[in-house]
C-alpha cells in the first residue's frame, strides 16, 4: 500500500504534507569536509550489516559491539538473512540485515567510525561487491538527503538490492512511528513499503537465495520450511500433567530417547513448574534437578542434530544450562521475573523464547491478570513490549521467538480467541516492528485445563485428542513451533498440515 494513502485520507492532505517536507528539508550537496547543521543533539540512523567471509555471524556481533562503543546506541534491529552474492556472484553466500540507532556523530563522523570498525575487522580494498568480513552502509540519516563526495545518503542502491530492503522493511511498523519515518518513506516515490512489494516483498522469502534464518547451535534455521515439533520433558514432581514421573535421571533419559523415536525436533527441560499456583524453588534447586539430565543427554549419540531448551525464568539456571551446552532459553516470564535475563541472555547470544504472561505462577490467574477487553491485541501489544525491552538490551530481534502464553493468565474464551487469532497478533505486533512480527510463533496449548473444560476431560493425560485439534488450529493459523507432551500423535497432525499449507 501506498504509505502517504495509508496515513492520510486525501489527495489534498497528501500534497500539503508532502510540500510541508520540500520546504522543511534542504537536500544537501556537500565536499567531502563540509558538515550539515544539525539542530538536534542526536539523530536517527539506518545501518546495513552485511558478511559473507569468516564466521559470519560473529563478524556480526563484533560490529554491532564496536558500533556501541563508538557512540551509536542501537534501538531495533532487523530479522536475519542469508543471501546470494549479487553483481560479483562467484563468492560465499552473505549474512545480511540492518539496525537502528541514534547517535550523536554527524554523517561523515558516522561514516568515519564504521570504516574504522571494518578496517579493524579485516576488510581491505579489493574488488567491489567482492566478499569482506563485514560491510556497513548507511542507509538513512536523520530525515536528511546528503549527497557528497564520499557518502550518499540514501544509500545510492537502496532500493533495487532485495537484500537490503528485507531487513530495511522489517526496521519499521505498518505504522508510522513519527516524522522522520515518514520522511524516510518519502525518499522513495510511492513510499518504501510500496518498494519492496515492487521487488517482489514477502513472495522473495525463501526463494531466490534470500532466506529469514535464525541462528541456533551454530546452524542457520530456517524455521519457513516446515512446522517444528518442542517435546516437553518435566523434571519435576508438581507439573500439572506429568509431575513426578521423569524426576530421575534413568526416567528421564528414557523419555527423551522415545521423544527421539517419534519425531521430536527440540526437547524443552523443565525443572520447576510453572502450573498455576504452583510453589517457587530456589536456583539451587532447579539446577540440582536440571544440570544431571542435561549432561546424561548430551552424551546420547541420537541427540546429534536436535536442539535442546531450557524452561526456566531464571537467569542464573540459564547462564549454566547454555555453559552445559544447552542451546535455547525459553521464559516463561518473558524477562519479568529476573532483571538481569535479558542481559544474560544478550551475552549469551542464543535464541530467546518470550512468552506472554501477567503476575507469575503463583497471582497469574487472579482476577485482575485475567481482564482483558481485546485478549489478541493486548497479548500482542504486551509481548511487543518484553521483546522491546529485551532488545534494547541487547537481545537482536533476530534471535526471538514469541509465545503468546496459552494458559497463562488466560480464560477458556481468550485461549480459544489466541488460537483462532494468530495472524491477528502478528498484525498487532506488526504495527509497532514488522520484523518482530515474523519471528517464529510458538504455540503451547499440551494437556491444559481449557481442553479439560471443553472436553470434559478432568485428568491431564486424557487430553491428548484434544491437543491435537488445538495443535492442528495453531499450525493451519500459522503457528512454526507446537510444544507438547505426546510426541507422535502430534507430529503426525503437523506433518497433515504442512502438507495441506504446502498445496
Amino acid at each position: 500500500m501506498n504509505v502517504f494513502k495509508h496515513l492520510l485520507s486525501s489527495q489534498s492532505a497528501r500534497t500539503r504534507v508532502c510540500t510541508s517536507y520540500r520546504a522543511s528539508f534542504s537536500f544537501y550537496h556537500f565536499s567531502s569536509d563540509a558538515s550539515i547543521q544539525v539542530h538536534s543533539p542526536e539523530q536517527e540512523v539506518v545501518i546495513a550489516l552485511g558478511s559473507n567471509v569468516g564466521d559470519r555471524l560473529n563478524n556480526f556481533n563484533e560490529a554491532l559491539t564496536q558500533m556501541k562503543k563508538s557512540g551509536i546506541e542501537i534501538t531495533r534491529h532487523g530479522c536475519l538473512y542469508e543471501t546470494e552474492p549479487a553483481y560479483v556472484t562467484d563468492q560465499p553466500l552473505f549474512l545480511n540485515s540492518a539496525i537502528r540507532g541514534v547517535t550523536k556523530l554527524g554523517p561523515h563522523e558516522l561514516l568515519s567510525t564504521l570504516k574504522k570498525i571494518e578496517k579493524e575487522m579485516g576488510r581491505i580494498k579489493g574488488i567491489r561487491y567482492g566478499p569482506r568480513p563485514i560491510d556497513l552502509d548507511i542507509l538513512f540519516y536523520g530525515k536528511y538527503r546528503i549527497n557528497s563526495e564520499i557518502l550518499t545518503v540514501p544509500h545510492e542502491r537502496i532500493f533495487e538490492r532485495p537484500f537490503v530492503m528485507a531487513p530495511l522493511v522489517d526496521l519499521l511498523g505498518s505504522d508510522i512511528d513519527d516524522d522522520t519515518v515518514l520522511r524516510w518513506h518519502s525518499f522513495s516515490k510511492n513510499g518504501l513499503f510500496e518498494s519492496w512489494e515492487k521487488l517482489g516483498g514477502e513472495a522473495l522469502i525463501g526463494k531466490d537465495g534470500l532466506r529469514r534464518v535464525l541462528p541456533v547451535n551454530n546452524q542457520l534455521w530456517d524455521w519457513s520450511k516446515r512446522t517444528y515439533v518442542m517435546g516437553i520433558l518435566n523434571l519435576t514432581p508438581d507439573s500439572f500433567s506429568d509431575g513426578g514421573k521423569f524426576d530421575s535421571v534413568g526416567s528421564a533419559i528414557s523419555r527423551v530417547k522415545t521423544m527421539i523415536s517419534e519425531g521430536v525436533d527440540i526437547i524443552d527441560l523443565g525443572a520447576q513448574s510453572t502450573r498455576p499456583m504452583a510453589t517457587k524453588i530456589s536456583v539451587e534447586e532447579e539446577l540440582d534437578r536440571l544440570i544431571p539430565v542435561l549432561e546424561k543427554i548430551l552424551e546420547l549419540p541420537e541427540i546429534e542434530g536436535k536442539l535442546l531448551s531450557i524452561d526456566t525464568f531464571y537467569s542464573e539456571v540459564a547462564l549454566e544450562a547454555i555453559k552445559k551446552g544447552a542451546h535455547i532459553i525459553n521464559d516463561v516470564s518473558g524477562g519479568t521475573l529476573d532483571s538481569d535475563m535479558f542481559r544474560v541472555v544478550a551475552n549469551l547470544s542464543v535464541p530467546y523464547i518470550a512468552m506472554h504472561m501477567r503476575g507469575d505462577p503463583s497471582t497469574m490467574q487472579n482476577s485482575e491478570n485475567l481482564k482483558y477487553d481485546d485478549v489478541c491485541k493486548e497479548v500482542a501489544d504486551e509481548l511487543y513490549e518484553r521483546v522491546r525491552t529485551a532488545e534494547l538490551c541487547g537481545v537482536p530481534a533476530w534471535r526471538m521467538i514469541l509465545d503468546p502464553g496459552i494458559g497463562f493468565s488466560k480464560k477458556t474464551k481468550d485461549n480459544l480467541d489466541i488460537l483462532m487469532g494468530l495472524k491477528r497478533i502478528r498484525s498487532e505486533i506488526g504495527r509497532k516492528s514488522l520484523g518482530v512480527s515474523r519471528a517464529p510463533l510458538l504455540i503451547g496449548p499440551s494437556r491444559k485445563r481449557f481442553l479439560g473444560e471443553i472436553c470434559g476431560r478432568a485428568s491431564a493425560v486424557e487430553r491428548d485428542p484434544g491437543t491435537v485439534a488445538a495443535v492442528t488450529c495453531a499450525v493451519l493459523g500459522g503457528a512454526n513451533v507446537v510444544r507438547v507432551h505426546n510426541v507422535g500423535d502430534n507430529a503426525d497432525a503437523i506433518k497433515l498440515c504442512d502438507a495441506m499449507l504446502d498445496r
